[in-house]
């Protein structure tokens, strides 16, 4: 099974963005040397403790401090940004890093409303133009006309494999339809997966001999033992709860949750339902799990995160969980 990890550089407390960063590149070397596939950044903007908002430059960053894994970006948000950009960018990092950059392309701002509007202020139906922004930066990187008036240079001609990407079923047809892979983000929103891969496959058309290609990315937790495992997660959840209740913190230490999480049902069913992609425990108990959920999502590629406080823990679950599917 391919493994592959995702990346936000979230920072904790105590540290500032330059630390999440340098977390980033070290998890990503680490991925590289247990020979995981891909390392993929993602778009957020507005937020405090998430470094990941200049996907474009960071993507850079951790190709220039690595040799062999692939880094993309799981997503550059396309309502944010002109297509010409996207491919002029996407095709100035694969000139300097031939045969590595990916493009993961999303249809969702990656933040609120109003920080939406000042990205990207003169088009606020930019959400509605994703099939034919997708299909514009295609073109830039597929031109051959040397007459065609707007062009992208470095872009054009170059080998950027795209993605889309979802956390419900729009972009399922759109990625059946331009018989592109599709990946979905299963980490944070689990609840349309099965429905959205069936879509997918059951729509797909193949372009140049392509075949339904999915990746699903989930949370995963390992540790010695599954109560270690358990006693990690508590910072995963801790995040969690922050974003339900719009009181987001640094990535927190692992510690005891708060009583207002087990006294509170609706506050603990909204968690829950964004851990049903999460996967915790000791090696043996990660290999159940996820032959399990693999042999039901038939799923070609597992993409991970690991929200762990401390950057050894996080790399030690990397490792766990690469031998508990590959050893």
């Amino acid at each position: 099974m391919d493994l592959s990890i995702l990346e936000l550089a979230v920072i904790r407390q105590g540290g500032d963005a330059a630390l999440a960063i340098d977390h980033t590149v070290k998890t990503a070397q680490h991925a590289e040397n247990l020979g995981f596939k891909r390392v993929w950044l993602a778009e957020h903007h507005n937020m405090p403790h998430v470094a990941s908002s200049a996907t474009a430059v960071l993507i850079g960053h951790v190709a220039g401090h690595t040799t062999s894994i692939k880094v993309g970006s799981g997503g550059i948000m396309l309502p944010n940004h002109s297509p010409l950009i996207v491919a002029e960018q996407f095709g100035t990092l694969e000139a300097i890093y031939p045969g590595r950059i990916e493009l993961g392309l999303g249809r969702a701002p990656g933040t609120d409303q109003l920080t939406a509007q000042a990205i990207r202020r003169e088009n606020m139906q930019a959400p509605f133009h994703f099939p034919a922004d997708v299909r514009e930066v295609q073109r830039y990187f597929s031109n051959t006309d040397e007459n065609e008036k707007v062009r992208a240079f470095p872009g054009e001609g170059a080998n950027v494999p795209l993605w889309i990407l979802g956390s419900s079923t729009d972009s399922a047809y759109l990625a059946a339809e331009l018989g592109l892979p599709y990946a979905f983000a299963a980490h944070f929103a689990p609840q349309q997966l099965y429905t959205a891969f069936d879509i997918y496959r059951r729509n797909f058309r193949s372009v140049k001999s392509s075949k339904p290609h999915t990746m699903v990315c989930i949370n995963t937790i390992a540790a010695d033992t599954d109560e270690e495992a358990h006693f990690l997660v508590t910072s995963l959840i801790r995040m969690f709860i922050g974003i339900v209740t719009n009181q987001r913190q640094p990535l927190m230490p692992p510690q005891e949750l708060p009583d207002y999480y087990y006294q509170h049902k609706e506050l603990r069913y909204m968690v829950d339902n964004m851990l049903a992609g999460t996967f915790i425990g000791s090696v043996d108990s990660i290999r159940t799990q996820l032959k399990e959920f693999i042999a039901k999502t038939q799923a070609d590629e597992l993409m991970l995160t690991s929200y762990c406080y401390d950057l050894e823990a996080k790399c030690k679950s990397l490792s766990l969980v690469n031998e508990a599917l590959n050893k």
